[in-house]
């Protein structure tokens, strides 16, 4: 996941959304599992509450084709616009609402909805309350999330 590094927080601001992510999930009686270090992105933007969400991931198998990890957002947060050539992505909304975008359609996720979001679907989401998504999907690869921002490009 270091190829992720350019569009990650680093230091003091990264401890603290761990940190209030950890007091989330707490009040929600959920833990998030250990296997991989949480990725808390921003996108290069330099503003996590506005742009990003944590990443746990559970797998990301490439051998055998299949990926799962959790995206905690804060409310007002937005996963910025993108879209995968190889990744189908399908979202389960655990907690929260979520206003989803897609193909010129908004739609709005609550606890219990699903989504599948095929290849090639450009989309972004923001969170409209805390909001915690399970994403499974075919593996994260490098150079496979396309951003409609220039500036971020290809991750």
């Amino acid at each position: 996941m270091e190829w992720m590094e350019k569009v990650a927080v680093k230091g003091k601001e990264k401890r603290e959304a761990l940190a209030n992510a950890r007091k989330k999930l707490k009040s929600w009686g959920l833990k998030m599992p250990g296997i991989f270090p949480p990725v808390v992105l921003d996108f290069g933007r330099g503003d996590f509450s506005r742009w990003g969400h944590i990443e746990y991931w559970i797998a990301n198998d490439e051998k055998n084709w299949y990926c799962g990890k959790f995206l905690l957002m804060f409310k007002g947060q937005t996963c910025l616009a993108h879209h995968h050539l190889k990744k189908h992505e399908t979202f389960f909304v655990v907690k929260g609402k979520i206003l989803m975008q897609l193909s010129g359609k908004k739609l709005t996720l609550k606890p219990g909805d699903v989504l599948p979001m095929p290849q090639k679907t450009r989309h972004t989401f923001t969170a409209l309350t805390d909001s915690l998504i399970l994403e499974v999907s075919l593996p994260s690869l490098k150079g496979d999330n396309i951003f409609q921002d220039k500036t971020i490009g290809v991750v």
